[in-house]
């Protein structure tokens, strides 16, 4: 029978025995509410970027840090918020999972899957603000990222590395360029990321799509901050796509990420900073509004083997309004890119797919970032359109020309419309070097202009039946020797001759 005094005793025994654990939590008040901004007070270890937790469960991030108190993005919903909840500093700065389990997912800015497939199995955790690799860590840009579009790569060539900013007016083909280069890595070792920002959620469903039915899914994330996603997610998305990138090139692989579009991005982050009361600038935009994207696209970067040799590759693109490219955000970022990309209306609706103005785009690593075998076809290319671009101003005014004036016009026109090519339909290396290659040494001289295009393919068709060793030889990229010169110039002339095109 247990007795009073030995239940009394070992009580007694435990009570001494315990030591009470202290937990220690940075806790605040909500101040203040609205519009996807919070005020809270008595956080005050909070760190700058740190994720926060609301009573309700909702995320918030710490942007702004007052004297005494902390502005707060909310990453979701904030109408279950009230003035008065407890707000924890949770100890961790934002991040997303990143790994290869993202490969074929379609996610939000936290890392979330919204494609309905199942949880998303991370190899780690990366913040999404990371400072860039610094110049003694960097290589030189030498790799080519192959787009197979001809245009961009014999003339203005992106390299593995580079920041290459995609420049023009709505509906003239942004995007596409950006799609058609990720459709052209299946197969290869180009890993792709892009990042959907304050874009129609049916613009971005078509996206996808296209991704899918060209197999293209399998190697590429895709981060989604639609336009009815909180502000705070469209802010957040491209560093959060950046963190996934960086995670291939910290482990030796080559990534590419699509920003798409910064302007977008720069609209969200005025109305947060316009919000959290921080004081305008120009256009309304905040004092830091550079540093917002120059900390974002320094971090796209090509690693020295000694630090992995990885790279990362960015493709911001940027919407004009009326083809003003000197605008404030647009120069803002060409002012930081290695080039860029300008797409022009009046091209676009002429017929010039894709539209771009050669004369106003510029890679600023060139050559350096070709094949050889690209870089010994496309210089001469790059000459003969720049001197038929200044001799089709001089003609507007009617004067007379003589006939080698006439045949550098004709054959600018024909070369201008080998380099049309339609959405979706990339060019191998091969393809790109041998419809090059009959435009500039004169085999579409004497063509009418409408049958250049079905030469074209006739062409492709016929090489690589016929002489598919000679395809193997350029698709190496190396520069081509007299006897593979003399071979593709045989094998032109032969389908030349036989007119089945």
């Amino acid at each position: 029978m247990l007795r009073a005094e030995d239940l009394v005793s070992s009580i007694r025994a435990r009570l001494e025995r315990f030591e009470p654990k202290v937990l220690e939590a940075n806790v605040g008040v909500v101040q203040q509410v609205g519009d996807g901004i919070a005020y809270a007070t008595g956080l005050a270890g909070v760190m700058a970027s740190e994720l926060v937790q609301f009573q309700d469960g909702t995320m918030g991030i710490a942007l702004s840090l007052e004297r005494d108190r902390v502005g707060i993005i909310i990453l979701g919903e904030y109408a279950g918020i009230e003035e008065g909840d407890e707000v924890r500093a949770t100890g961790r700065i934002a991040s997303v999972p990143v790994g290869e389990g993202l490969l074929g997912r379609v996610v939000n800015a936290l890392g979330e899957p919204v494609d309905g497939k199942g949880p998303i199995e991370a190899a780690t955790y990366y913040p999404v603000e990371r400072i860039a690799p610094g110049v003694v860590r960097r290589a030189n840009v030498d790799t080519p990222v192959q787009t197979g579009i001809k245009v961009i790569d014999a003339i203005i060539p992106i390299g593995r590395g580079q920041r290459e900013l995609i420049i023009g007016d709505r509906q003239t083909g942004k995007t596409t360029i950006a799609v058609d280069t990720i459709l052209n890595q299946v197969g290869k070792d180009l890993y792709c990321i892009y990042v959907a920002i304050g874009q129609k959620q049916s613009t971005v469903a078509q996206v996808v799509a296209t991704l899918e039915r060209y197999g293209a899914l399998a190697h590429t994330i895709v981060v989604v901050a639609s336009a009815a996603d909180p502000v705070a997610l469209q802010y957040l998305a491209p560093y959060s796509g950046c963190a996934m990138g960086e995670y291939f090139m910290d482990n030796g692989k080559d990534a590419l990420i699509v920003y798409d579009d910064l302007l977008k991005h720069a609209w969200a982050y005025r109305q947060l900073s316009l919000l959290l009361r921080r004081p305008p600038g120009r256009e309304a935009y905040p004092g830091d509004i550079f540093y917002l994207h120059s900390r974002l696209l320094e971090r796209a970067a090509r690693m020295a083997p000694e630090y992995g040799g990885g790279s990362l590759t960015a493709l911001p693109i940027v919407e004009t309004q009326e083809g003003d490219i000197s605008a404030y955000i647009p120069t803002n970022i060409i002012s930081i890119t290695d080039g860029q990309l300008y797409l022009e209306a009046d091209l676009f609706y002429a017929g010039i797919r894709p539209a771009v103005n050669v004369g106003l785009s510029v890679s600023r690593v060139g050559g350096a970032a070709q094949r050889p075998i690209m870089r010994q076809v496309a210089g001469r290319l790059r000459l003969e359109l720049a001197q038929y671009r200044e001799l089709a101003i001089f003609t507007q005014f009617g004067a007379e020309l003589d006939a080698a004036t006439r045949a550098q016009l004709e054959r600018g026109r024909r070369l201008t419309e080998l380099l049309k090519q339609p959405q979706h339909e990339t060019f191998s290396l091969e393809d790109e070097v041998i419809s090059l290659y009959a435009g500039i040494s004169g085999f579409l001289d004497d063509l009418p202009v409408e049958r250049i295009r079905s030469f074209e393919a006739g062409l492709l068709r016929y090489v690589h039946a016929q002489y598919p060793g000679l395809c193997e030889v350029l698709a190496r990229g190396e520069r081509m020797s007299a006897e593979t010169e003399r071979a593709l110039r045989a094998a032109i002339q032969e389908f030349k001759s036989s007119g089945a095109f």
